[in-house]
């Protein structure tokens, strides 16, 4: 499951999204016999969390700190389980991260060089990630220096259209630094094999087209900025980019759950041989890291053979008709939702309002009548009739006219959710019920 960045508390999107999927997936894989590791924890290290404390002019560390804790008791409160807890603020962690960037280039694996970046050329600020904006080069939207929202696509300072400052609007200005380059293109028969061998959604397929044609970016695996874990050695004065560290601790995870005595990369790679195989669980908006950047950093540190599996992905998902927004205080928080809420109904709810192949929108409304519904149900109580609530029946309709659509097609799935919905009164002029019983329809 991805890490959740500390600039702000999870809110119930979030939970419905990869955390909630997680845990599922892999509460239902052991109940079936089979061998599971989750993988859980925080990201504190996107420039996103130091730019959020200066935008509320409070202490980061004191941020950190507080939303952490948020996070954390959304976790458990929701049930969310993990074997291994990926923890930046751990010295243990921060040294074998800052470790294995080291042994790379010492090993001459990954070369130092000198690349062309940008820094503001107003208040001198390396221009990455939340520090810079622009325009996506492939799709147009605007973005900032991580990935874009709209197509998926990778994005950074060098690649962005009309590019500046994001702190004080500065324009770019080039620089000539010595960085760790990761040559992804050198990686592209692995990543193919990858691609080729691994479960994607159509979705996620979509992105990656681009990949196939286009040449794979060279990343600077560290920059010289002001947040982030320092590097030493060859790499002194140099922070690992938090993408980068994301997909260290993807190795470093594991191998401490397996091997917790391992020390070195050549040990951790090998405690990696118990693995068959990788999911992610992730929004669109991460598609280039876990199915590009991840699995060629798991190549570069010389895991052998290729471990994608595949990827759960979520549409939006949206509160009362909008989208969910902290700046407009539009959003449902987690560990207070939860606080006040049964657990298990919340859990169940959004599973059955999960934006898995479209938009979906939490309503409260439907929340209560679903509930209303699902309790005698769980205390093994039948209700009167049984049906389905209206409030929840035109929502069951969609799902079941989506089902019947090219991508996605499950028409068990359309006729279970269409039975729901007739039995609430609705769907018997629909395209779903024309569809499966083989009626002209009424539309």
């Amino acid at each position: 499951m991805p890490q959740p960045t500390v600039n702000g508390p999870l809110h119930i999107g979030h939970l419905s999204g990869p955390y909630l999927a997680g845990d599922v997936i892999s509460r239902a894989a052991r109940a079936r016999g089979e061998r599971v590791l989750t993988l859980a924890g925080i990201d504190v290290h996107p420039n996103y969390v130091l730019t959020k404390a200066e935008n509320l002019d409070v202490d980061v560390h004191t941020m950190v700190a507080t939303y952490r804790a948020q996070i954390a008791a959304a976790f458990e409160l929701a049930g969310i389980g993990y074997d291994a807890f990926l923890d930046p603020q751990e010295p243990e962690y921060r040294k074998a991260i800052a470790g294995m960037l080291r042994e790379l280039v010492e090993q001459g694996i990954v070369p130092m060089e000198e690349m062309t970046l940008h820094q503001c050329a107003d208040c001198g600020r390396t221009l990455h990630h939340s520090y810079v904006v622009g325009k996506c080069a492939i799709c147009g939207t605007g973005a900032n220096g991580t990935s874009c929202e709209g197509c998926g696509g990778f994005t950074s300072a060098q690649h962005l259209v009309d590019p500046s400052c994001a702190r004080c609007g500065g324009g770019p200005r080039r620089m000539t630094v010595t960085v760790p380059v990761l040559h992804l293109e050198k990686y592209r028969e692995r990543l193919t094999a990858e691609w080729l061998q691994a479960e994607w959604p159509d979705r996620v397929r979509s992105v990656m087209q681009q990949y196939w044609t286009a040449p794979l970016p060279d990343l600077p695996l560290a920059y010289p900025t002001n947040w982030g874990i320092e590097c030493d050695g060859p790499l002194e004065g140099l922070r690992v980019d938090f993408p980068t560290e994301l997909g260290f601790s993807y190795l470093y995870g594991p191998s401490r759950v397996l091997r917790p005595d391992v020390t070195t990369l050549a040990e951790r790679v090998a405690a990696w041989r118990e693995i068959d195989g990788v999911w992610h669980m992730n929004g669109m908006d991460n598609t280039f890291y876990f199915t590009v950047l991840y699995p060629a950093i798991l190549a570069v540190c010389g895991v052998p053979v290729p471990k994608a599996r595949g990827a759960v992905v979520n549409e939006l998902y949206l509160l009362e008709g909008k989208k969910f927004s902290t700046s407009r205080n539009h959003a449902l928080w987690a560990h207070e939702y939860l606080a006040k809420q049964d657990p298990e109904l919340v859990r169940l709810y959004l599973s059955w309002d999960r934006p898995d192949r479209f938009e979906t929108d939490f309503t409260q409304e439907g929340f209560e009548a679903f509930c209303a519904w699902v309790r005698p149900l769980l205390a093994g109580e039948v209700p009167p009739n049984g049906a389905l609530p209206a409030a929840l029946a035109e929502a069951e309709l969609e799902r079941a006219e989506r089902a019947l659509r090219l991508v996605g097609f499950d028409s068990a799935l359309a006729i279970r959710s269409l039975v729901n919905a007739l039995g609430a009164g609705v769907g018997r002029d629909s395209v779903a019920l024309a569809a499966l019983a083989g009626r002209r329809s009424t539309r």
